[in-house]
């Protein structure tokens, strides 16, 4: 593992090796500084930045910044490296990749073809000497699309998971929440809980109740509990009706194993999935949640940053094909992401460098309340990350999650972006809102939230 330097004026900057480049060339945020990894001035930065601009993208593949022979992410991400997908890239340096990919003749059609080539800390090093719009621009540029009972990312789409959760998991309270996401068109991406009481016959009493409110009502969706994968597997093993495998994952074997995972677990997950045959128009059957900070948190990090290490972690989202992935941007804290400033950044970075690897990618645009953020950061993100293409957001009620107590993206936030971008829901979605009379044929929204007279006679069987 060789150093690196660079001189600016009579001042030569060096650092150690490539993990040192990478955090210090990372634009400036808490969590780094927490690490004692972040560059100590602006000058370092650039510095850093300018010698990482002139790193052959091929270093990626000599120097790991976790050791291969210790990491089961690292093997991973060496094993399945495509050679062909990265031969149009191969002689590129990191700053010439990131004027290839902002170039006029690279559409989605080539940045697909080589996504298998890039590296999670290619698409990393790239990310640190992009501009917001770079982010936004490259990202637009990413189609990437995935199906179970509808089809997620087209262009001119943005799905919506809607999440009613509640503190002691009632079945009506639950539903009233779900009634109401329906009514403002949340729910194409999936319909979520996350669960207060986390164990498996809680679980399959809640995949049960979403399951009959999905097939009383034939909505092309699909359902799932936020709880560990063993859960999942465990319920599934009970009979219960699954849709999607749900986890939290992180870029590093340590912090997976923090977790309770490893790629072999994720796999056995994938396949009991697989094996409940619920798809109707595809068998993505997997949802990964990942973070900024959840690898320095675990003490699992390795000296990385943590922007590198949220992208090692879409290689292990993308070895499993899942139908979801999004980054809960703002969810650790400030100690990570210290504000509305560096939260907006790390979305359109985190949303990136997934589409970027070919990952169907959106966000939980959100933030705690002991953050320096409010909501109106929220709104210039979602509006950012929406012109981005992202694939999908959340709607909570008010955006206050209960239960969680952190903040969110609402319904109507959801619905606001929608409207001011000109995108829809998922196709098949959409045509089931208009057959509701949710949506107009004219695609106009009913004045009013009254719940139609079938929404109201589930709501009464529930109680």
């Amino acid at each position: 593992m060789g150093s690196y330097t660079h001189m600016v004026g009579n001042r030569t900057y060096r650092f150690g090796d490539l993990r040192d480049l990478m955090a210090k060339a990372t634009p400036e945020r808490s969590g780094d500084h927490l690490a004692g990894l972040a560059a100590a001035s602006a000058e370092e930065r650039v510095a850093a930045q300018m010698a990482l601009a002139q790193l052959p993208l091929r270093t990626f593949l000599n120097e790991m910044v976790v050791p291969y022979e210790s990491d089961e992410v690292t093997r991973l991400i060496i094993d399945r490296h495509d050679p062909i997908a990265f031969e149009p890239i191969a002689s590129l340096t990191v700053g010439d990749f990131r004027n290839w990919l902002l170039s006029n003749n690279v559409d989605e059609y080539v940045l697909a073809s080589v996504a298998g080539g890039i590296t999670p800390e290619m698409a990393a090093a790239v990310c640190k000497i992009m501009r917001n719009q770079d982010l936004i621009l490259v990202a637009r540029k990413c189609r990437v699309v995935t199906r179970f009972r509808n089809t997620i990312g087209l262009a001119q789409r943005l799905s919506t998971r809607l999440q009613r959760n509640h503190p002691t998991d009632s079945a009506s309270g639950i539903a009233a929440g779900i009634f109401d996401g329906l009514l403002y068109g949340s729910g194409d991406a999936v319909i979520g809980v996350n669960p207060a009481g986390d164990n498996v016959p809680q679980i399959v009493k809640i995949v049960s109740m979403l399951d009959e409110i999905i097939s009383g009502f034939s909505i092309p969706t699909q359902s799932c509990v936020l709880t560990h994968v063993t859960n999942t597997i465990a319920a599934i093993e009970r009979g219960a009706p699954v849709d999607l495998v749900f986890q939290s994952i992180a870029g590093t074997e340590a912090a997976n194993a923090s977790f309770g995972i490893n790629l072999k677990l994720l796999d056995e997950a994938r396949q009991a999935a697989l094996s409940l045959r619920r798809g109707t128009v595809g068998n993505n059957v997997m949802y990964f949640e990942t973070g900024q900070g959840s690898a320095l948190s675990a003490n699992a990090n390795h000296g990385v940053d943590q922007q590198t290490c949220e992208a090692r972690s879409y290689a292990v989202a993308r070895e499993f094909q899942p139908l979801l992935v999004n980054s809960v941007v703002g969810f650790i804290g400030p100690e990570y992401l210290y504000d509305g400033k560096q939260i907006i950044r790390a979305g359109l970075e985190d949303h990136f460098c997934a589409k970027l690897l070919g990952l169907p990618m959106g966000c939980d645009i959100c933030y705690t309340n002991h953050a320096e953020a409010d909501q109106n950061d929220m709104d210039v993100l979602l509006t950012v990350l929406g012109a981005a293409g992202c694939t999908f957001v959340m709607g909570i009620p008010g955006s206050d999650d209960i239960m969680l107590n952190y903040q969110t993206t609402s319904f109507h936030d959801a619905l606001y972006a929608r409207c001011v971008l000109g995108l829809k829901p998922a196709p098949e979605f959409e045509a089931w809102l208009k057959e509701m009379g949710i949506v107009g044929t004219d695609d106009s929204w009913p004045s009013g939230t009254v719940l139609p007279p079938q929404f109201q006679n589930a709501l009464r069987r529930l109680q």
